[in-house]
């Protein structure tokens, strides 16, 4: 404990500090409250990064300021109260910059939102706010001039997934190409690959943009007051220029899904039209300042996009012997792949009431 109030004494006074205690159970970083002397309520947040994830720090945090930067400015311009509330900040250290590094370990500080809440269940109602503040996020951005890197390249981009699967198949480093389920994986991938990879056509062609996203829309990435209203965007982490089918797609790879991304019991595994609806409806709220005619037609494409995409990645880790998904049994991703791939048949079916709701 004394080695955080030393990190912690970069960001302030550690004279002020009455203890340091864990928060939360995030898989990525390690998170502390800072409870200052006279207090009641957590005054800042102490958060160690994963550089091992996150390998270029000094991105990763000006990403960060730059995005809050903006959101803060164009807040003040527009006279929102209480912004201390409706956007991160994170504190500047002894170094000037907004992270610390202490034998090898890199660590930041932010304030601590008081009287704010997540929740963990995906209903209509908390898939609409979803879209709406995600939808709200991307359209705050739009205008944003300062440079934001890609902290993580190629998160989403389904041409570099499917590369990484060719070379799983012709390596085959775990044996596993003899079984004829997997061989029957292979060729249902091959078989679509060609229209899954819409999105990096278009944007070749000149005709998809690139926006600024959040890439990890989740519904406990936003906090709420205490009435249910949202009051920011958290867990900045994976910003980065992206097409909006990976704001879009990714939350409903997990919100929509009846079953678990693991279920081993494919009767389990629907698309949740309902959810689908709510969010849709939200986004485009949120997004209908700057969102072109062909990334809105487009928006049912990115809902089954992105169950295939995580088959592909679950396929390929079980191929190269489950080297990156953390496994509880040895055939785990391809269970993994199986649910997935019956998400991605179940979207597809879908398409049409998607784009009759769209359109």
């Amino acid at each position: 404990m004394n080695e955080l109030f030393s990190i912690a004494g970069h960001f302030i006074d550690p004279k002020t500090i009455e203890n340091i205690q864990p928060l939360g159970n995030g898989l990525i970083n390690d998170t502390y409250k800072i409870m200052l002397k006279g207090g009641t309520k957590p005054k800042y947040v102490l958060q160690r990064i994963n550089n091992a994830v996150f390998t270029d720090v000094e991105m990763l945090q000006n990403n960060i300021e730059a995005v809050t930067n903006h959101i803060r400015k164009k807040y003040e311009n527009q006279g929102v109260k209480d912004i201390g509330r409706r956007v991160l900040h994170f504190l500047k250290a002894d170094t000037g910059k907004t992270y610390v590094i202490e034998d090898g370990k890199y660590w930041r500080v932010m304030d601590f939102i008081a009287d704010s809440y997540t929740y963990e269940a995906v209903t209509p109602k908390y898939a609409y706010y979803a879209g709406r503040s995600f939808g709200d996020f991307e359209s705050l951005l739009t205008d944003l001039e300062a440079p934001i890197g890609e902290i993580i390249p190629d998160f989403h981009n389904i041409e570099f997934r499917l590369r990484q699967l060719d070379d799983a198949i012709t390596d085959d480093k775990a044996g596993r190409m003899k079984d004829p389920e997997v061989q029957d994986y292979v060729k249902k991938i091959k078989a679509v690959e060609e229209r899954m990879c819409l999105g990096e056509q278009l944007y070749r062609e000149g005709k998809l943009p690139k926006r600024i996203c959040h890439c990890d829309t989740k519904v406990n990435n936003m906090l709420f007051d205490k009435d249910g209203n949202v009051l920011c965007v958290i867990d900045l982490d994976t910003i980065m220029p992206s097409f909006v089918f990976s704001d879009f797609g990714d939350f409903l790879r997990s919100a929509a899904n009846t079953g678990a991304e693991d279920d081993p019991n494919l009767d389990n595994i629907h698309f949740n039209m309902e959810i689908f609806k709510a969010f849709a409806k939200g986004y485009l709220e949120g997004t209908k300042s700057f969102l072109l005619p062909i990334e809105k037609e487009n928006l049912p494409y990115a809902a089954t996009l992105f169950p295939y995409m995580q088959a592909v990645r679950f396929f390929a880790d079980y191929l190269i012997g489950d080297t990156y998904y953390k496994i509880k049994y040895p055939e785990h991703n391809l269970v993994r792949t199986r649910a997935q791939w019956r998400l991605f048949q179940e979207a597809e079916a879908c398409l049409p009431e998607m784009k009759s709701f769209l359109s």
